[in-house]
């Protein structure tokens, strides 16, 4: 990686951003006037809005309808330092990419109301391209040669359907607003700083309410942003399988290195951390570490969804035998999740109560436990008490979009307490644990983890398993297995 300072530049000097007597320290006059000429016309004049247009153009004027007469600020977000000049790679705060389909850094999507509260005007500040009469474009750390070029302003505008100025107007714009104001909080500290004195907490807290409230019912692009991000991650499992052999002569981080390039060939990246837990590993929720070694006779849980260019997420998981078949007591196991899963799956339904799906899934998993005589029975004292809770621990799945626990603002009522309604899509993943040192269980299931996830979508007469391409039952397990493998 190039460092980030011009060649005449000593390492210990100044950094580029800093200018004396109007040049960048190390640059001849005869340099910089050189680099301001030579440059074609790049515009482009025949660019497409994007695929979302006419969806963020309608999340827009909803979100205008619900906050008429205010002022609403919706930021990107800036890069985050990773390590001394170096950056996290970026990704766009969800409710303004939801917004406007703009996923680039530094970004501001003002809502300013018009006058006698008829609706707003929309502004979308970004960062212009460099206009060759400043070194900006060629020294400075995040300029076009060093990190890629930018649209200008009219291609951001032919783009996202909405007028666009340059962000660095953003704090004086700011700064002189009357009249109420909320901010989505949390993604830019200076647009906050401008605003410190013209918000609060309670307003701001229910404008990013509202904004994950809207997002619990997918529309048609969602909807098939969302089967993308699915199919991807099928094929990503698929090259799993085909690799345990290299990984069991390495560890889990073969697999996750083998899911995460089907994740950056196919989309934007990985939805979240992939948990490639094998063995005793599969009983830690969110095992992300994935080093651990990966054994014949063990099995591997793998919790892994792709993330489309668009942001939508994924979010998927299979238990697996290494070798390809499970023993009589990962079947037994595995075939009591897979059973309550089915049961949870049956439970999604328009009209249903969302938490109908964890209910009906957790009844089957204490069936299960008090059959095999860890939990005394009858199932209704353990289900009052949660006894079962020992070995399911999480609940049994959530809302699933741009962020994999998609909506998790939304009010009470509107979401866990609330009413499934044809559009929404949630995860169904029901697991259970035997930890490794668990000693009220039978030693034969100690260090057992299985979790049976997949993304399901409310429609008008029931439910559509998004990842049923992926097989469920074990024998089908082990037959998809065995066909990969060769």
């Amino acid at each position: 990686m190039a460092e980030q300072q011009s060649p005449e530049t000593p390492a210990d000097e100044q950094p580029i951003k800093q200018r004396k007597n109007g040049l960048y320290p190390g640059v001849s006059e005869e340099l910089a006037e050189n680099m301001k000429t030579g440059w074609a016309d790049t515009e482009l004049r025949d660019l497409e809005p994007i695929a979302q247009v006419k969806e963020t153009a309608r999340r827009r004027a909803e979100l205008s309808a619900r906050f008429p007469g205010e002022r609403l600020v919706v930021p990107a977000g800036n890069l985050r330092t990773r390590s001394n000049d170096t950056e996290y790679a970026f990704r766009a705060a969800t409710e303004y990419a939801y917004l406007t389909g703009n996923l680039t850094e530094n970004g501001v999507l003002v809502l300013e109301p018009r006058r006698g509260g008829e609706g707003h005007d929309e502004t979308l500040y970004l960062l212009p391209r460099s206009d060759r009469e400043n070194g900006e474009f060629w020294l400075d750390g995040q300029g076009e040669l060093w990190v890629g070029r930018r649209h200008s302003l009219s291609e951001a505008e032919r783009l996202y359907g909405v007028r666009c100025a340059d962000v660095r107007e953003v704090p004086e714009v700011l700064r002189s607003a009357s009249g109420p104001v909320r901010v989505v909080r949390g993604h830019d500290a200076g647009v906050e700083a401008a605003l410190v004195d013209k918000v609060t907490a309670e307003r701001d807290e229910e404008l990013r309410g509202f904004l994950s409230e809207m997002r619990l019912v997918k529309d048609d692009f969602e909807i098939g942003e969302l089967q993308k991000a699915v199919d991807s991650t099928v094929r990503g499992f698929e090259d799993v399988v085909r690799v345990l052999d290299r990984a069991e002569a390495t560890s889990e981080r073969y697999i996750e290195g083998t899911f995460f390039l089907r994740a950056r060939v196919e989309g934007n990246d990985i939805g979240y951390g992939s948990i490639c837990a094998a063995g005793p590993h599969a009983t830690t929720l969110h095992w992300v570490r994935n080093d651990g070694p990966v054994r014949s006779g063990d099995l591997l849980l793998l919790d892994a969804g792709v993330e489309t260019h668009t942001l939508y997420t994924a979010d998927v998981t299979r238990t697996m035998p290494i070798s390809g078949r499970f023993t009589d007591v990962q079947r037994r196991i595995y075939d009591a999740v897979y059973e309550a899963q089915e049961a949870g799956i049956a439970a999604v339904r328009p009209g249903g109560k969302y938490l109908d799906f964890h209910e009906a899934s957790q009844r089957v998993l204490a069936e299960r436990l008090v059959e095999w005589g860890l939990l005394e029975g009858p199932v209704e004292r353990v289900l009052e008490l949660g006894l079962q809770r020992r070995w399911t621990l999480h609940g049994t799945g959530h809302m699933l979009g741009m962020d994999v626990h998609d909506c998790a603002v939304a009010r009470r009522e509107t979401y866990a307490e609330g009413t499934l309604e044809p559009g929404m899509c949630l995860t169904v993943e029901p697991g259970l644990y035997f930890q490794a040192d668990d000693l009220t269980v039978p030693e034969e299931y100690r260090g057992i983890g299985v979790r049976i996830e997949d993304d399901i979508l409310v429609t008008e007469d029931g439910n559509r398993n998004l990842s049923a391409a992926l097989p469920r039952r074990s024998h089908e397990v082990e037959e998809w297995m065995a066909q990969l493998k060769g």
